[in-house]
């Protein structure tokens, strides 16, 4: 029998018509991208130019380098196996059903501490027009909406996402197109300084020296988390055949325009050294500019990238609670849809741990932004490297006649799986080298130790029983 027609332990149960395939071309391919440009890019970014300079650009260009192969892994992965929870099913199915377990949490944990991170950047960002109110506050507001919003139908989020997405992507070109003219044209304030000089004449192009792609790979990196989203829409996709394989391939080279086309015309037009590692770049070049409404529509915008994102973040969060729930390993309530096919107690349940987010606000609101971007980095990693971890196991099984090939394919197999692999151990490293970033390293091995100790408990559950005699029966 071939392994990937496995329902048990070697796969998904198939229940996966009770969620609506409803969202089109159009919602995924802007519901991957709105994912990944979010805090990463408008808030994160400032840190890591103020860390690094523009040498700042190498560590997104590797990262996107890697991002690249591990799409590739992805979309071969779902052209052959389109269903929701992909992550947790590809590790199910060609790594182990412990991995299966791991990563299916993980990657919910990853979300809801990514929708922290978001939920801060908003309180920051509102301080720009209400200084007085505490960081808290619009932080909880806007976990309220999107809860509600994603409560309604999946066509609903979709098309919400589409145009959140639209208006950062948008923006981001338009800052593009406007940038360039003024270093070209010498037009307006900035008009007289803005060069493209400026990315070397300042300290030189590595101020810092090769240290700076050290300490920023990690935002780099949490800059990128969410582009594998399109893995979790993958059981709500209409036409997923044709549709992911085509997100996958303009997801890769959009985000490298977006975070390298963007960052190269910010620090040409205001130096690197001149912008503050406390405020959007977005925000201080058009302040620069002399136009106070233009800052402020920027503030808008950025506020609704972080909303954008922690949106997907909550529908994600959902929809894996609902396949780690299809596996047995989440309380079955969570594998339920309501009346408008939402697993809607998987979503009111992430919402809930993003709360912590909230409290963290108001505890720790300096050190809120930084600890949550840490910590989700590790998350971010462990996925990313089980996509081609167990995509190197899939095209094995694929030689050994255990699983059938499909037209598209990660180029470079299986080098570029090791070459994604080794540049995911640099990036661990490198959270070991700040103290800042540091915390994650500590919080880590605790995870995933209470993973595996819920595995076993999971694992003592289902080896007899009723449970057992299903999985047999789907097996036979």
């Amino acid at each position: 029998m071939d392994r990937t027609d496995c329902t048990a332990a070697g796969g998904l149960p198939h229940t996966q018509g009770e969620l609506e395939r409803g969202l089109k071309d159009r919602h995924i391919q802007l519901i991957a991208l709105g994912g990944a440009i979010g805090v990463g890019l408008f808030l994160g970014s400032a840190k890591a130019i103020h860390k690094a300079g523009p040498l700042l650009l190498v560590s997104y260009a590797i990262a996107g380098l890697a991002i690249f192969f591990i799409m590739r892994a992805l979309g071969e992965l779902l052209v052959h196996r389109p269903v929701a929870g992909s992550f947790a099913t590809y590790a199910e199915t060609y790594v182990s059903p412990w991995a299966g377990f791991v990563t299916g949490w993980t990657y919910w944990f990853t979300w809801v501490v990514t929708g922290m991170a978001e939920l801060t950047a908003i309180g920051i960002y509102a301080h720009y027009w209400f200084p007085a109110i505490p960081q808290w506050v619009p932080a909880l507001a806007t976990l309220a909406v999107l809860l509600g919003v994603n409560l309604i139908a999946v066509k609903v989020f979709g098309e919400l996402e589409f145009w959140f997405a639209l208006i950062k992507v948008v923006t981001i070109v338009a800052t593009l197109v406007l940038g360039v003219a003024i270093i070209m044209t010498g037009w307006g304030p900035l008009g007289q300084t803005a060069s493209f000089s400026n990315l070397w004449s300042h300290g030189g192009f590595a101020p810092m020296g090769m240290v700076g792609v050290v300490f920023t790979l990690q935002i780099a990196c949490f800059a990128y988390t969410g582009v594998e989203l399109i893995g979790v829409t993958a059981g709500e996709a209409e036409a997923p055949e044709k549709v992911l394989p085509r997100a996958t391939n303009s997801i890769v080279y959009r985000i490298l325009i977006f975070y390298v086309g963007a960052l190269i015309v910010i620090m040409s037009l205001v130096p690197w050294n001149e912008l503050s590692p406390d405020m959007s770049p977005f925000v201080h070049v058009f302040e620069k500019l002399g136009v106070p409404a233009a800052a402020g529509i920027i503030n808008f915008v950025v506020i609704t990238a972080a909303a954008s994102s922690c949106n997907s973040g909550i529908f994600s969060t959902g929809r894996m609670l609902y396949t780690l729930a299809q596996f047995k390993q989440a309380p079955a309530r969570l594998g339920r849809v309501n009346s408008r096919h939402v697993p809607a107690a998987g979503i009111v349940l992430s919402a809930a741990f993003m709360l912590v987010g909230v409290v963290l606000n108001y505890l720790v609101p300096e050190e809120a932004f930084i600890y949550v971007t840490s910590i989700a980095t590790i998350g971010a990693v462990w996925t990313w490297g089980i996509i081609v971890y167990a995509h190197l196991r899939y095209r094995r099984a694929v030689r050994q006649g255990q699983a059938a090939a499909v037209s598209y394919r990660m180029p470079g197999a299986p080098f570029t799986n090791w070459f994604v692999l080794a540049f995911l151990l640099v990036v661990l490293g490198c959270l070991a080298l700040d103290a800042s970033t540091r915390i994650a390293l500590y919080v880590a091995p605790i995870w995933f130790g209470l993973l595996t100790v819920g595995y076993r408990m999971y694992a003592a559950r289902t080896a007899s029983g009723p449970h057992l005699a299903r999985q047999k029966q789907r097996l036979a």
